[in-house]
């Protein structure tokens, strides 16, 4: 079995595992991922997590051009703007995970650091998250407003919409962008609640035991 062979593979067997636990619905949720030649995979446009066809995920090749397979997601300014901007991305990840989106409307939301320090795991997966504004789906400002971080944030959240994240590949990818949902669902089960959370010294501690990039 080739390596994008098995890669296809593991992108459709990721992406049914997200769908079956809810982390994401109906046609929602794109998956893109490097491939060994410098080229793409990427989940086609409207097409379910639960019932993806790994032959007709869409092939790009180094260069960006589309040479294969359905038409891709509509977010692909918002993952090709992690490749420009991170070269170490190996795979990007989005979907609409119902504790993040919930937690993005919240009136006191943070922008620069939009999960609380609830635990040491999402620290280590992610670093800060960035709360972006709201945009249109498919809207290439997305993609613009991914670029003005320079590279600094492996993961965004999309207000009102969902939690993209970058990774080295897919399934390091996958397994971060199910931190910061549980980690929302976590803040947003505590709300009103004062909880004890970790503190600053805690974070640095974290931070500088698991060389965490925390620009």
């Amino acid at each position: 079995m080739s390596a994008e062979t098995q890669l296809r593979d593991q992108i459709c067997l990721l992406a049914k595992s997200l769908f079956d636990r809810g982390l994401t619905g109906g046609s929602t949720g794109n998956i893109s991922a490097r491939t060994d030649d410098g080229g793409l995979l990427v989940t086609p446009t409207g097409t379910c997590f639960g019932r993806l066809d790994p032959e007709r995920l869409s092939r790009f090749d180094a260069a960006g051009q589309l040479i294969g397979g359905d038409q891709p997601t509509k977010e692909m300014p918002l993952h090709s703007a992690f490749y420009e901007t991170r070269s170490s991305t190996g795979a990007v990840v989005h979907l609409h995970s119902c504790h993040s989106v919930a937690l993005s409307m919240m009136p006191d939301a943070n922008e620069d650091d939009f999960l609380p320090p609830l635990t040491p795991y999402a620290i280590m997966k992610l670093g800060r998250v960035k709360l972006l504004p709201f945009f249109l789906p498919g809207d290439p400002a997305m993609g613009a407003a991914v670029r003005g971080l320079a590279g600094k944030r492996s993961a965004v959240m999309l207000a009102n919409h969902g939690p993209v994240v970058a990774g080295k590949d897919v399934e390091a990818a996958c397994n971060a962008i199910e931190e910061l949902e549980d980690t929302a669902r976590l803040a947003m089960l505590l709300r009103g609640c004062n909880p004890r959370m970790l503190t600053p010294e805690q974070v640095s501690t974290v931070v500088t035991r698991f060389d965490v990039d925390w620009e």
